[in-house]
């Protein structure tokens, strides 16, 4: 038997006392409210400061940093805290709010949504059941039930705000899988070796340019290495429903039942939305579940003047939506929602100590019913507040303007004769590659593309994407900021230009 003496003992409540000085409760108010102003002030003060995107700095430089501080050995003083993490997160840091920042899906965030994150966070509510919840459950279901209204669905649709579009990409596919294994099988009483047997043979037809985590899924749902089947697109990078089609008979003529179609409302790549209402007929024609992939696109649901792009989205049995790409929403904030609330079964397990049957029977609400994951944030708050605060149209009116400005873009891009242009969007990105007068071809125009990326990433005035386009790299602007002006991307143009020649000068010498 240990003992501990009277020197341990009194450090050891020494600290236990010091301890409870930080949890936060009626009687910590003040120290509470003191560390988030000092904190909302660190913030405020980086982002008044910020005269870029980015500083530069590579994770050789920064690791050795956070890599030496001693994790046991607290600072216990906040503003002491703080000032290490302007060191080692804040003053490198990327910034989306920068209007050149123009590389991935991040947009810049709105205020209401910050105050629904503080509240969120604090109060600490997990969205699994009732008694861990109370009203964050019925806000979210509001949200839910609001959202299917603006996709089109019927009264008996339902959903879950998830992690985001691979979560919300993995559930549907689950959904889909099993009602498919439920029809191959022609029964719900199918044996387990039957359904094993069946999940090799089971396939799901996805645009080629449509998001790797349809792949991802595919895995983790045990499907076959191949079951994935890419669809051609066209010269517009939207899915070719003629070789959906034929795909489709194929799968049918060899005995390959057909889990789901996804076509996708706004690739990563190209911005592009797949035919909905063409993909939809052939999906009702064969049977086939459609997910429709909106993680990028669901802004349209509340833009003014382009909600006509979604037409064909009612007809899905489950779309994905990201709140926290199209409707300025902090990470995260995305979710699934279904036409047919019954599909939600497949991801329901009844524990005693969680949501036992008998809820169900006293209609208590537990999302945990219908959700991936147990543990929740009540990240439904942030859309809460935006739409009280803001209201819907405030938010489609912002998306309006980045996909306006896309537009402007592509036509500055296509008149300058540095640059080749590959489709024009259909929402906010810009797919180009630095091709001065209609050069050769080849891999100095990629070394020189991908030297031309890093070079302005290192330099922190700017941050754009990469990606490739029929085997060659080319350069992205993807573009959430209606701060963003033409000035800045014509600026951002010049100094990719100026990166490209300079490396192909030097190769050359």
């Amino acid at each position: 038997m240990s003992f501990q003496g009277p020197a341990v003992q009194n450090r050891s409540a020494g600290s236990a006392v010091r301890a409870r000085q930080h949890l936060f409760n009626d009687r910590t108010l003040d120290a509470y409210r003191d560390a988030l102003a000092a904190g909302v002030d660190r913030v405020g003060d980086r982002i008044a400061r910020a005269d870029r995107p980015f500083s530069g700095i590579s994770p050789q430089q920064l690791a050795p940093e956070i890599v030496d501080i001693d994790l046991d050995r607290p600072l216990e003083d906040p503003a002491a805290a703080l000032d290490e993490l302007e060191d080692v997160y804040l003053r490198d840091a990327v910034y989306f709010h920068h209007p050149r920042y123009l590389a991935h899906l991040n947009c810049p965030v709105v205020i209401p949504a910050l105050l629904g994150e503080a509240v969120l966070t604090a109060v600490n509510s997990s969205l699994d059941t009732w008694d861990q919840s109370a009203g964050a459950t019925l806000i979210e279901r509001r949200l839910i039930d609001w959202t299917a209204g603006r996709i089109g669905f019927g009264v008996d649709a339902d959903g879950v705000f998830t992690s985001g579009g691979s979560q919300s990409n993995l559930q549907a596919l689950l959904l889909a899988r099993e009602e498919a294994l439920t029809t191959a099988a022609a029964t719900a009483t199918a044996t387990a070796e039957e359904r094993t047997a069946l999940l090799p043979r089971l396939r799901i037809l996805a645009s080629r340019a449509g998001h790797f985590s349809v792949q991802k899924s595919a895995k983790l749902l045990g499907l076959a290495p191949d079951a994935v089947v890419t669809v051609p697109t066209g010269a517009d990078r939207r899915m070719d429903t003629a070789a959906l089609a034929r795909e489709l008979e194929r799968c049918r003529a060899e005995n390959l039942p057909v889990l789901a179609v996804v076509a996708t409302a706004g690739t990563t790549d190209f911005g592009t939305i797949d035919p909905l209402p063409a993909v939809a007929d052939l999906c009702e024609q064969h049977g086939v579940w459609l997910h429709v992939d909106a993680a990028y696109g669901c802004g349209l649901l509340v833009s003014p003047t382009r909600r006509h792009l979604l037409d064909g989205i009612e007809r899905a049995r489950s779309v994905t939506v990201d709140y926290h790409k199209s409707f300025f929403q902090p990470v995260s904030s995305s979710a699934l929602v279904v036409s047919d609330s019954a599909v939600l079964r497949h991801a329901t397990h009844h524990a005693d100590y969680l949501n036992p049957a008998r809820a169900v029977e006293q209609r208590i609400p537990n999302q945990v019913d219908k959700s991936l994951q147990t543990t929740r944030r009540f990240d439904a708050l942030k859309l809460w507040l935006t739409l009280r605060i803001m209201g819907a149209d405030a938010v489609g009116s912002l998306f309006d303007e980045v996909v306006d400005r896309a537009a402007a873009a592509h036509d500055l891009l296509s008149t300058d004769p540095r640059f080749e242009v590959v489709t024009r969007s259909q929402l906010s990105t810009v797919v180009f590659r630095y091709r001065p007068d209609g050069a050769p071809d080849g891999e100095h125009l990629d070394r020189a593309n991908l030297h031309a990326r890093e070079a302005l990433a290192a330099s922190g005035e700017a941050v754009v994407a990469g990606t490739r386009v029929d085997g060659r790299h080319y350069l992205k602007f993807t573009l959430l900021n209606p701060e963003t002006t033409l000035d800045d991307i014509a600026h951002v143009l010049d100094l990719l230009a100026g990166h490209a020649a300079g490396h192909l000068a030097a190769s050359a010498a």
